[in-house]
């Protein structure tokens, strides 16, 4: 007797987590492979100092908050003087979409925006219950990807177009007007943005200048441009067939593409090829 309720109890934990728990599913798409660049190093924000003073200050803020925002404010900083979108927002959106970061989608996928495939998506997607019942969601090697797709993602559409009139300063213009354009369905989604920004004071990272920032960045990186995320298809056509006394970077020059790129899409982890090796190249 003792034994049966013992497993009717184990029975009921094991449905009831499974019924908590979002389910992902990953899903290569083997027609195409997503060539993100390996991110370039950003300079401080002061974020550092920012987050150990908003913590003395106010000791009940949230721990994994903080830790985000030390993480990822250079980054949403970059975006902002890249694309004109408040830095603050980027934030704030990345904190609230992610869960701070520790979302199932943010962890395993490094999608920090919840930003779904739609049509256009040709890379690597998961698989999980939003909305509806297992819909697909766009995958990235690093969360600096989702960063910039998140910008584009913005930028290219006509009906966040209005938003860019707004001030880049004027974040609660732009929480309300994301809410309009339809970028969530919660209605209290600009609420929760602007309590965000507010709490951790997310404003200040809208003041940093673009000139200074770009100097940094070329200084930490030798002056190479940063390079975004590229879709290469995967098609005859764009292989190559390593033919005898062919180097990596005869075959990169020849075909205008980064030997850290060429080694990156086709999975190489040092300069070794052999005749007949079909490397993908476009």
């Amino acid at each position: 007797m003792k034994l049966k309720i013992l497993f009717s109890f184990l029975l009921l934990l094991i449905l009831a987590s499974c019924g908590s728990k979002k389910r992902v599913i990953n899903k290569k798409n083997t027609g195409v492979v997503i060539a993100e660049p390996k991110p370039k190093e950003l300079p401080s924000v002061n974020q550092v100092e920012f987050t150990k003073k908003l913590a003395n200050k106010n000791p009940r803020l949230n721990k994994q908050t903080l830790a985000y925002i030390k993480k990822y404010a250079p980054i949403a900083v970059q975006e902002m003087h890249e694309y004109k979108i408040p830095a603050s927002i980027t934030l704030a959106q990345g904190i609230l979409e992610s869960g701070r970061g520790r979302s199932e989608l943010a962890l395993k996928s490094n999608n920090h925006f919840g930003i779904k495939c739609h049509t256009q998506w040709k890379g690597e997607r998961v698989y999980h219950d939003d909305d509806e019942k297992g819909e697909c969601f766009r995958k990235y090697v690093y969360p600096e990807t989702s960063y910039n797709d998140h910008s584009l993602f913005l930028t290219q559409r006509k009906r966040y177009a209005f938003l860019f009139d707004y001030p880049i300063k004027n974040y609660k213009k732009w929480a309300y007007g994301l809410r309009k354009a339809g970028y969530a369905t919660d209605r209290k989604y600009p609420v929760k943005l602007i309590q965000i920004i507010k709490e951790y004071k997310l404003y200040e990272f809208d003041k940093f200048k673009k000139s200074k920032f770009k100097k940094e960045v070329k200084k930490l990186n030798k002056n190479n441009e940063i390079e975004q995320a590229i879709v290469i298809q995967k098609t005859a056509k764009n292989y190559y067939i390593v033919q005898k006394g062919d180097t990596l970077y005869a075959i990169a020059a020849k075909n205008n593409i980064t030997i850290e790129l060429l080694k990156e899409i086709n999975n190489l982890d040092g300069n070794t090829i052999s005749i007949g090796q079909k490397l993908l190249i476009k």
